[in-house]
Formats: C-alpha cells, structure tokens, sequence
C-alpha cells in the first residue's frame, strides 16, 4: 500500500472513531460497563478475523507484540471503561471529550521521540486544548475551579481512565511506527482486549443484561466501528503519514458530540461545544506547528 493510500485509509478511521462515545455509552446501558465493553470487543474481534484473518504471529517483531499488545489493550480498558462507568450520558460525552487530548499529546510525543520538526505554535496549540477540556469541565459555569473540581470529585475513576487513555494511546501511536516494521497486530490485539474484558467479568458481580432492539443495533454499530475502525487506523499509522493522522482527527470531539448527543438524548451547553471548539482548535495549532517548521526548513527558490 502506498504512502498516501495508508493515509487516507487511516482518516476513514477518523469518520467512524467519531461514533463510538455514543455507542459504546449506549451499549454499556443494556450490558453494563464492563459487559458491554467485552460484548463489543469480542464481536469486533470476529469481525477482524473474518475480513483480515489471524495474524502469522512468527513474523512479528518481539519489542511490538509485546509492547504494541500491552499498550492497546490498557487503551481500549480505559476508553470503554471510562465511558460505561460514567454517571450519565453527558458525563460520558465529557469524558470523551478528556480522551480527546491524545491528538496533541501524539504530535508532543512525536517532536520529542521521533524528533519531529516543530515551532512553537505546539505550546498555544495544547494549552488551547487544556483550557477547552477545563471548559467542558466547568460546565455552564465555565472555567470555574470549584466546579471542575466538584466535576472531577463526582466520578474520579471515569475521568483517570479516559486520561490514562490519551496518554496511553498517544505513546502507541508513535512507538508502534518505530517497533512494528510492517506487521499489523490489530486482530490480535481485538481478541486480548475482549480476554481481559470477559476475565474481569467473571472475576466480580456484574449487573444484569438489559437486552433489546436499541440495544442490539447500537452493539453492532459498535463493533464495526471499533473493528473496521481501528483496523484502518492501524493501517494508517504504520505506513502512512503519523503527524497528519494525528491532527485530522481534531474534527472528532466536534462530530462525535453531537452525533453522541443524538445518540443518548443528551443535552449539551453553550460552554461545553465553546470547550470542545477549543480542543479542535488546539489540536489544529499543534499539526499547524510541524507544518510551518517544514516551510521555514524548506528552500526557497530564487
């Protein structure tokens, strides 16, 4: 596959990323959290296996079966979970939202382990970010301290997964270009995520299934766009263009707001799109800053 054909193939992932908050959250209502989370990864696993097959693990490299397997599968536990544990269907919309902090995080990574060329148009970009997150957290008080902290006190565990989670998959993102040399563990990766999920399961008391037709359609809305999603994603990052995958995805907090919104019957504030505005535009500012550092390095023609 070409360079620019990964890329492409890898901004498809964009569209469908910007449906799971919605889906996931509205699956996990009927199959609870963790259930939920196990359901959609095993069917997104058979979905893999059918389309792309079971990977010849043998020709894998060591360092990215290891590491790339660890890092994906504690990125999936915290989105899903994040989002299935959240209080509310627009608690999980604003826990999406801090998820959506790993755009500018990967390009940070990028600038400092793959010595990306940047300026310092990145420091206003991921502040910008920060402050949007801090927004939506704020609620329709705004950048108020007290509420972000209330905010934050109500649902600790939601608001660390889907942080951990940005930084976690941030990291994969960068280190997988440099430890995969081709190879792609995404079906691979699906199976021990949905493992983890089922041992966790039946590892504790879980709620009963709440099983009907909404349910079901949005389980399999799920699974595609996880499975389908991530595989062209995976596609992208390992032959394609890494800082602009990265930074097209600015377009999602915007998009999977309010197609979550639509999904859970949530409303959202003035505040809280001002906020994910904000972080669209921060991880603008971030790619916007490798750009301009690669038209100040280019030569000029006389």
């Amino acid at each position: 596959m070409t360079h620019k054909k990964a890329t492409l193939t890898g901004l498809i992932a964009v569209l469908l990323w910007s449906t799971i908050v919605g889906l996931i959250r509205s699956v996990s209502e009927g199959f609870g959290a963790v259930g939920g989370a196990a359901m959609i990864y095993t069917l997104s696993a058979l979905l893999l296996l059918v389309t792309l097959g079971f990977p010849k693990l043998k020709t894998f490299p060591r360092a990215y079966l290891i590491i790339g397997s660890l890092l994906f599968v504690c990125y999936e536990l915290c989105l899903s979970l994040s989002l299935g544990f959240a209080n509310s269907g627009t608690q999980a919309i604003e826990v999406g939202m801090v998820n959506y902090l790993w755009p500018g995080l990967t390009i940070l990574l990028s600038v400092l382990v793959n010595r990306q060329k940047t300026s310092l148009l990145i420091v206003p970009g991921l502040l910008l970010a920060v402050a949007g997150i801090c927004l939506v957290l704020g609620g329709s008080h705004g950048f108020s301290v007290t509420n972000i902290i209330a905010n934050l006190h109500s649902n600790p565990l939601s608001y660390a997964l889907a942080f951990s989670g940005a930084v976690i998959w941030a990291v994969y993102c960068v280190v997988t270009q440099k430890i995969a040399q081709g190879s792609n563990g995404i079906t691979l990766f699906f199976i021990l995520t949905a493992i983890a999920l089922w041992i966790k399961f039946f590892s504790a008391p879980q709620p009963g299934f709440i099983i009907n037709t909404s349910v079901m359609i949005s389980l399999l809305l799920a699974a595609c766009a996880m499975g389908f999603g991530y595989a062209a994603w995976n596609t992208g990052i390992l032959h394609g263009n890494v800082t602009v995958l990265a930074t097209a995805s600015y377009f999602i907090p915007v998009i999977s707001a309010l197609l979550a919104a639509f999904i859970l019957d949530s409303t959202l504030t003035l505040t809280f799109w001002q906020g994910s505005a904000m972080i669209s535009l921060g991880s603008l500012l971030c790619w916007w800053s490798t750009r301009t550092a690669e038209m100040t390095r280019a030569p000029r023609k006389v």
